[in-house]
């Protein structure tokens, strides 16, 4: 029995990269040996352990015969017999089929460390085009690296595309891997990539016109996805930046990429009140807790910070200094002042609301008439 770390820990550590998570191949051994040592058996589809001690992953070497479409469509073979580089050979990249042995040594077989000084991502066999999902995992590389696609690898991707076998990702693993490239430190290169390819127009045809780098509307998005990255704004921010422009096709896109709720909501509201966000300065106090109920700004003010947020980038200004996100949140802590249960006396019903909207449209008048001296 031999164990290597493979795939993604070795990628890092030689780019000077945090190692997020460390896998091991085991060539030599059987599943009843690697249960007589103590590890627990964790993989459905194929033989893959947890350490009894670190927990970390540990696989049988393996490999991998395509029988259907997408990317389930494969038979595995795990066994003793199974050496190193074959199963370095039934993965992706170059750059993530490099190992190490116990005693640190690189074993590079297809070139790897190569690509990794070259920057350059690089298919390994005629194989890559049996996983749609390589596609997405490509873009989403470049998104994380700043490495380019060597131009053989950028044309099976075409090919894969033209032969539809990009068709048969399911809305779960796209989410999946576009959710992950739209929090990479250039997440703009995600959609690039996917453009260049082909695949962002079928796999999500009403995002395709507002993302494309190519477009005006996809430039605009792609620059505020830009400053969104250098501002660490989380995921419900970047997808509204990405998807907002896409209008009356945007529940469409949610619903075909099964967006989590979170993201569907902040992206809708970006989509309705962004110019109404933008004017906030020039609202009088009506019209701000008009806007406020309107995005239910009191019951999630958590959101509502993100609406502005999200305003804030697309208009490339600093939040703290952002004047419509000022304005809107002095009108907020000034609304929220208003004592509602009071107000009600144990009322409810419309008579309720409309003196509590009374109360708090005069504390933001109030709050406004007192900046303003």
């Amino acid at each position: 029995m031999k164990i290597y770390r493979v795939g993604g820990a070795v990628r890092d550590e030689l780019l000077g990269r945090p190692v997020q998570d460390t896998d091991h191949v085991v060539v030599g051994a059987t599943v009843d040996e690697m249960l007589a040592l103590g590890f627990q058996p964790v993989g459905k589809d194929f033989p893959v352990f947890l350490h009894p001690v670190t927990r970390e992953e540990y696989a049988l070497a393996r490999t991998e015969r395509k029988s259907g479409r997408g990317y389930r469509g494969f038979d595995i073979h795990a066994s003793p017999e199974v050496t190193l580089e074959e199963d370095l050979g039934r993965r992706d990249l170059t750059v993530n089929a490099m190992a190490r042995d116990e005693a640190g040594t690189l074993i590079d077989p297809f070139g790897g460390l190569r690509d990794l000084h070259e920057r350059v991502l690089r298919h390994i066999s005629p194989a890559f085009v049996e996983d749609p999902v390589r596609i997405l995992r490509v873009a989403r590389f470049c998104a994380r690296l700043g490495f380019r696609v060597a131009e053989d690898t950028l044309a099976l991707m075409r090919h894969m595309v033209d032969i539809g076998e990009v068709d048969h990702l399911v809305p779960e693993r796209v989410w999946q891997e576009i959710s992950r490239g739209l929090m990479e430190e250039q997440p703009a290169v995600l959609f690039d990539v996917l453009s260049r390819c082909g695949a962002l127009a079928r796999i999500a045809p009403e995002w395709a016109p507002w993302i494309d780098p190519r477009g005006e509307s996809g430039r605009d998005s792609i620059r505020g996805l830009a400053r969104a990255a250098c501002q660490s704004a989380p995921l419900e921010v970047r997808f509204a930046l990405s998807a907002h422009r896409a209008g009356s096709t945007l529940d469409t896109l949610c619903e075909r990429l099964r967006t989590p709720t979170d993201c569907q909501d902040l992206a809708r509201l970006c989509a309705r009140f962004l110019g109404t966000v933008r004017a906030a300065p020039s609202l009088d106090a009506p019209a701000l807790v008009d806007l406020l109920y309107r995005v239910d700004a009191f019951r999630r003010p958590a959101r509502f910070h993100l609406l502005t947020w999200v305003a804030a980038i697309e208009d490339d200004a600093d939040l703290p200094e952002y004047a419509p996100a000022a304005t809107l949140t002095q009108a907020l802590q000034a609304a929220t002042t208003v004592d509602s249960a009071t107000l009600a006396r144990g009322e409810r019903g419309p008579e309720a609301g409309a003196r509590i909207r009374a109360a708090r449209i005069e504390a933001v008048r109030q709050r406004t008439a007192e900046d303003a001296a």
